[in-house]
This record gives C-alpha cells, structure tokens and sequence, in this order.
C-alpha cells in the first residue's frame, strides 16, 4: 500500500499550532486530488486544507486535537481504487456518453468538479447544526458549491413534521412544582483558539501596558444632517450607503496624521511611528471579535472606506479572512453602540498604542448659546498607552476627532 502524509501546513510567520476543527471528508473517503479534507482554526481565521494526493483518507487527528506545524493529520493511500471501478479510467470519446441505470443515454449530465456539492464552512456549520446531509442540497455557488445562501434556505425549508412534538401533560395531573426536577446541570466546551487568543492579547494588554482612558462627548448633529442630505447622492453614485463608521475612521486618520505619538507603538526599547493610518475596526463574528484593518485610510475617500469596512465585515463573519487581512493596523475604532452601550472603556490592540471606543447615540438636552437643546450625542473613549502617550497628547487628539465631527466640512475641505 502506498501512503502520502498530510501535514499541516506552514500558515503564518506567527501561527505555531492550529486545532482540527472539522473533518470535512469522513475516515475511509476516497479523496481527489485539492479536494478538502478538514478545516483547521489558527489564533485568526478558519482555514480549509486540501487533499495534496489522490486516494483513500485515512483518520490520524481528531476534531478538536492542538496540533503543531509540521504534525500528521491523515494518510492518503494513494493505490486505492476509485469507487467507479478503478483508477486512470479513459475518458469516454466526446460527445459519447456510456448509458448506465442512473443515467440514461439520451441524457448529457452537467460537468462536475470537486467542488460540486461540498459546502463552504460556514454553509456546512449550518446544515450540521440543522441534521440535514449535503447530499440533499443543491449547490449554486461557483462550481455547484454549496453556499451559505443554499445552506440557510434548506434549513428554513426542512419539514416542520422531523421535529418530535412535545408531550402534553396530562389533564388530570397536578400542578405541583416538583423541584426534584429543576435542572442542576452544567456542561462543558472546550475554549476555540481564536478565544483562547482574545484572552491572552487582553491580558498581555492590561498587564504590559500604562493603559489609561479618556473621554468625551460629540454633538453628531452636523453628521446626521449631512448624511440625511446627501445619502441618497451617495447610495446612487456609489451604491453604497454613508456611515457612521467611514466618518469617525476618516476624522480619526487626519487627526492620527497630526499627533504622530498616537499612531505609534514600542517594539523592544524602540518607538515604531506610521506616516500613514491603518484604522483596524472591530467586527463581531459568532467566534470571536476580530479587528481587520482598513490600510491608508488617510488617503481613501468615505465611499472607498465604505466598501472596504462591508467586504471585511462580509469576510469576518463568512470566516473567510485571510491572514494578510488579519494582520497589522495601526490605530483601532470598536463601535459598542450598536449593541446599546452608552460608555466603556475599550481595551488596547496591542501592539497598537490606541483605540477609539464609539457608543449609542442619545438624545439628550445640552446648553448651545446659553438654551437647552435636544441634540443627538454620543459618548467616546480614548484608551491609550500612557508610556508613548501623554495626557495631553491623548486630550487633544480626541478633543480634534470631535471638532471635525462637529463641522464635517473640515473634513471635506482637508481643514
């Protein structure tokens, strides 16, 4: 029997170990040549790892096992014949199709290749959650792929009669509460890597670093005005709507540009200073936070950030961001309003010296010109490293993001 190892693979200058997360083609599969066979989860992102040989699988990780680079996780034997009948099968003369009992000869079956039928991991996540086999979707994506799409509406289709009904009570049985039959339970899961990560890096972030955090308040009455003029502008030149986020990631890159200190960081007794401003935003995923950043944002346009911040988000959540995405940034904007938070203070990114934590907009009576109006406000939070930032610097910095929100002309005029 010829066997080839699978190993896993080097992924990343910084990524030493990965864990098995699922097996995508069960012990015993005959596998071709790139089809995939597991997904492995390192401390960023989820990653497939296709069949490098053609042949039977053979099991040697576990789902669930911690495994270094360079470590097996299955054997392809390579001399195992296809279920069809056997290896190197001829090609049959074009235009001629063997009729066989599935398919009769008057019929031309649509090419398949080896993504037909498989799902993309998110699309297979759902249909296990749901019990449903793959076998019973019909994949639309590119090469009859099963998409996360394809995944949802076979489960919002799967008959309601699969589900057991509860049992009725009887009528005749006392409404007695019986606290023997309260549940006491506890389980346990064990922690993904990409959680062990965020755990680790908070931790590194609050015991490494002089963390401090400042605030302050920004009237967004001007932002909301501009956006209700011109969004509809926006939306049909760019079919894209304006945010909030491309704003505050665009007042925070021009302020980042005229205090250089904030847009730094110390790497080993150095002080490390960007002439540009790699805004990372925060986007929650079922896994995990992930910060993918936004490069040059200094120099991009509101509908450039726009589209950028939608393909990451897309991507963090599909759990299809490559490494390069995940890596680097500068300076960190994490928008906790959109889950009602009114104020916090956001911990660092490390190695990033600095973050900006947004929160809900409220409205609220404020004095202007000596009478009490309702504007709409929001809180913000300054968290910084205090051995690269000073108090001032850190003040003036945030006290820049909200006069430039405040008069959003200046941004559009480079003021």
């Amino acid at each position: 029997m010829a066997e080839y190892e699978m190993r896993v693979p080097t992924i990343g200058e910084s990524v030493t170990e990965v864990t098995l997360s699922q097996w995508l083609k069960a012990d015993g599969d005959y596998v071709e040549l790139d089809d995939p066979i597991c997904e492995f989860e390192s401390d960023k992102a989820t990653l497939e790892f296709p069949a490098e040989a053609a042949g039977r699988i053979i099991h040697v990780a576990a789902e669930g096992d911690d495994l270094e680079i360079g470590a097996l996780v299955a054997k392809i034997d390579t001399s195992a014949v296809k279920p069809d009948g056997g290896q190197n099968k001829p090609e049959p003369t074009a235009g001629v199709q063997t009729p066989t009992p599935e398919t009769p000869a008057t019929q031309t079956p649509a090419q398949e290749t080896y993504a037909s039928g498989h799902p993309s991991p998110a699309a297979a996540k759902i249909l296990k959650e749901n019990g449903i086999e793959t076998s019973a979707v019909q994949g639309t994506g590119k090469d009859a792929r099963i998409t996360k799409e394809d995944a949802l509406k076979a489960a919002a289709a799967k008959p309601a009669e699969t589900q057991a009904p509860a049992p009725k009570a009887p009528v005749t049985a006392p409404i007695v509460a019986d606290t023997a039959a309260f549940s006491r339970n506890t389980h346990t899961k064990k922690m993904s890597r990409m959680r062990k990560t965020i755990a680790k890096r908070l931790v590194s972030a609050k015991n490494e670093t002089a963390m401090l955090t400042t605030f302050n308040e920004i009237d967004l009455t001007a932002v909301m005005d501009l956006r209700s003029r011109y969004q509809d502008k926006f939306v049909k030149k760019y079919g894209i709507k304006l945010g909030f986020m491309s704003l505050f990631a665009k007042a925070c890159a021009k302020a980042l540009m005229e205090k250089p200190d904030v847009n730094a960081y110390i790497n080993e007794g150095e002080v490390i200073y960007h002439d540009y401003a790699d805004i990372s935003i925060a986007i929650s995923t079922p896994n995990g936070l992930v910060v993918p950043p936004v490069h040059n944002v200094e120099s991009l346009n509101f509908a450039q950030i726009e589209y950028k911040i939608k393909e990451l988000s897309e991507k963090a959540r599909n759990g299809t961001l490559s490494m390069d995405e995940m890596s680097g940034g500068t300076f960190t904007i994490t928008n906790g309003g959109v889950f009602g938070s009114l104020l916090s203070t956001p911990i660092l990114n490390e190695p990033q010296s600095a973050i900006l934590g947004m929160h809900a907009i409220q409205q609220r009576p404020v004095a202007i010109d000596g009478k009490v109006e309702i504007r709409p406000m929001m809180y913000v939070a300054l968290s910084y490293d205090h051995r690269i930032i000073d108090g001032s610097t850190s003040v003036t910095f945030l006290v820049r993001v909200k006069e430039l929100l405040e008069d959003p002309l200046n941004l559009l005029m480079d003021l």
